[in-house]
């Protein structure tokens, strides 16, 4: 991953992607920790829920080292995707080829000549005709071909830096032994990693648990919500820009609505810097999210057709709540309408495992927080 070039954005508001340090906010503290941590030899496993901004911060800290590092090597996958050993090893292995392109196109044949059960297939887009370029590696070399790109990284006369996000993805593959079989790799590789997941239960009893191949074998570093006065600054300051405001208690209303959780307020900013030069009104940012909610009801309405009768009603539960700390108690259960514990149960394990109900300390949430008003809305037919 070269280094990002800031440009200037029509909305500064970017809630998809990463497009320079111009529009990251704050994390500055964070963002010091991991160059620090990976400079000095110790890999990182990042954690927190989606949409709090980890994949920002991950290629923010690499644009910060790319900038700083003339030769150093970033690359960053997503493995959210990958449904085995196979998937892992065709991702990885694309973003290497991606990044050697992307520095120097005659460096193909070099990666290329280090890998030989990788076959470069080019397709043709059929609505752009653009070219692209796919690569083809035999399954049944899947554990050669891993070793190879160890290899390849741990031959590299520059430092190396690689990020896997969504890790906890291996621990479903359905190969025996694939934690193991990467963490042999690991522990003799000189470049450095991260390694992030939203799953947190998941992530910590892989890295924390004695039986696992990556126990201790890195520093966590857990992802909380941007400060709220921090974020403020940081969004007032494109209103400004514009000869506009942002009243503090607007964004306030927005911050606490969606926890702090940088995604949704990205998008909230995103949609009012986009028709107003000055937000005063608290009702414009209720009309900023009804809005929203408007062209994500199709999909939220598809949703609830796919989730039985008890699963919905438990959903609408919880929304109507906000936070249960006991969804089995029978005076949450009497108080819903719902049925048995052990019906709520079922649905309530359902839930969890679709990632749409999310387990905190304190209790269980919706895990969208716009699924969340939305069903609320449904309820009450107000914000």
């Amino acid at each position: 991953m070269g280094k990002q070039k800031t440009k200037e954005l029509e909305n500064p508001f970017v809630y998809k992607g990463y497009d320079g340090p111009a529009y990251f906010c704050d994390r500055e503290k964070e963002t010091e920790n991991l160059i620090s941590a990976l400079k000095n030899g110790r890999n990182i496993t990042l954690l927190s829920p989606r949409k709090i901004g980890k994949t920002g911060l991950i290629k923010h800290v690499f644009n910060r080292i790319s900038s700083t590092e003339k030769d150093a090597v970033c690359i960053y996958v997503d493995i959210f995707s990958t449904q085995n050993l196979h998937d892992f090893v065709q991702v990885l292995g694309a973003a290497i080829v991606d990044e050697a392109l992307r520095r120097e196109k005659s460096l193909m044949s070099k990666v290329l000549d280090a890998f030989k059960a990788w076959r470069p297939v080019v397709t043709v887009d059929v609505l752009t005709g653009m070219p692209s370029l796919s690569l083809n590696i035999d399954s049944t070399s899947d554990e050669y071909t891993l070793k190879s790109i160890f290899d390849y990284l741990k031959s590299s006369k520059k430092k190396v830096y690689v990020a896997i996000d969504e890790f906890q993805q291996v621990a479903y593959y359905p190969e025996k032994g694939t934690e193991a079989l990467l963490r042999s790799h690991v522990q003799f590789s000189n470049a450095g990693f991260i390694f992030s997941g939203s799953r947190q239960h998941l992530m910590a009893e892989m890295f924390n648990s004695p039986q696992r191949p990556f126990y201790q074998s890195t520093e966590f570093m857990n992802l909380q919500p941007i400060p709220e006065d921090a974020y403020y600054e940081f969004a007032s300051r494109f209103f400004e820009a514009k000869k506009g405001s942002l009243s503090q208690e607007v964004f306030h209303d927005i911050y606490q609505r969606f926890d702090g959780y940088t995604w949704y307020i990205q998008l909230m900013m995103n949609r009012l810097y986009e028709g107003n030069k000055r937000i005063t009104e608290l009702h414009q940012a209720t009309d900023a999210i009804i809005a929203v909610l408007a062209t994500l009801t199709p999909q939220y309405e598809m949703l609830m057709t796919f989730l039985t009768s008890n699963q919905v009603n438990l959903l609408k539960a919880i929304a109507k709540e906000g936070k249960v700390e006991q969804p089995q108690s029978n005076e949450f259960i009497k108080r819903n309408d719902l049925p048995s514990p052990s019906s709520v149960k079922a649905a309530l394990d359902v839930l969890v495992d679709k990632e749409l109900v999310y387990t905190q300390p304190d209790g269980y949430i919706i895990y969208d927080r716009l699924l969340n008003l939305w069903l609320q809305r449904g309820m009450t037919a107000e914000l």
